[in-house]
């Protein structure tokens, strides 16, 4: 019996999942495959767990290819961090059996990051790994993974090249699982947020250039909170002083154009706001990314 056998909790497959017969769940398996051995050729992760599916599929498959003992879970805990990311992760870490360590950040407290420019997540994440890496190499773990995938290849991701910088992999990027895919593995992987929608700190809900306070995350934070009390999951808040423009899901606004409005609008006042807006195009991720130029996106 190997090491990652005696170690790997009993809810995870242990040699590649069941095929179905489809060319896509024989790509799919191929893929899963390369993640895996990718994954044995270290000896212990440090995995940058956020909450979301992305880093919570990377999570299960660190330890089906390393077992538990070999696999530590790292948290970033802020202000910026939305609360139900933080129980997400707690869960995932407790599920498989691994250690959870939580580190604390104050991005805010960096001038480049709070000034809001559109390299601000390099400067956050900058923080977080040079962090995680430094608890990591201290309990003898030199490599630190995260949940890139190949879809993030397309958006405005400067956090990305701090990654890099710091010598961060990304497994599910190097065994070219999209999002699609990471949905599919955590689904037959048994993972209960396998069809969380996509996540990210709080300050992704100021424009650029909106100088990032603590008052107006926790505001952005409330105003979320309320959404989410109205069984509206994956919404966003975007923040412009006193005004509050809210992205949905498509299919979700004419819940919110109805009736509805009077309660949300009474609960985002309560949260702070004085104006209260409805996106009619919907959520999409990094909208506020839509006004950048071309070569912003190549830096």
């Amino acid at each position: 019996m190997t090491r990652a056998a005696e170690t790997r909790s009993p809810n995870l497959p242990l040699e590649g999942l069941p095929p179905n017969g489809s060319a896509h769940t024989s790509a799919l398996d191929d893929k899963h495959r390369s993640l895996v051995s990718n994954l044995r050729s270290f000896e212990r992760v440090a995995v940058a767990l956020s909450g979301g599916i992305d880093s919570t599929l990377l999570l299960h498959a660190c330890v089906e290819a390393l077992g538990t003992d070999h696999v530590v879970a790292y948290t970033s805990v802020s202000v910026t961090t939305p609360k139900p990311d933080l129980s997400d992760a707690e869960s995932a870490a407790e599920k498989v059996g691994v250690e959870h360590v939580w580190i604390e950040t104050n991005e805010l407290e960096i001038e480049a990051y709070s000034e809001n420019s559109p390299s601000r997540c390099y400067f956050c994440k900058d923080e977080l790994y040079q962090k995680i890496g430094d608890a990591a190499r201290a309990r003898g773990i030199d490599v630190v993974v995260d949940g890139t995938n190949a879809d993030d290849r397309g958006d405005h991701r400067p956090g990305h090249r701090a990654a890099r910088e710091l010598g961060v992999r990304s497994p599910l990027l190097e065994a070219e699982l999209t999002k699609d895919d990471v949905r599919g593995l955590a689904k037959r992987y048994g993972v209960e947020i396998w069809s969380k929608p996509a996540s990210a700190c709080l300050s992704s809900r100021f424009p650029y250039g909106t100088r990032i306070v603590r008052e107006d995350v926790e505001k952005v934070g409330r105003a979320e909170a309320a959404l989410r009390e109205l069984g509206i999951e994956g919404g966003r808040v975007r923040h412009y002083g006193d005004m509050a423009r809210i992205e949905i899901p498509p299919e979700r606004i004419a819940d919110l154009a109805g009736p509805a409005r009077h309660a949300i609008v009474a609960m985002l006042k309560a949260a702070g706001y004085r104006y209260v807006t409805l996106d009619l195009e919907g959520y999409r991720s990094g909208s506020l990314n839509e006004g950048l130029a071309p070569e912003v996106f190549e830096a």
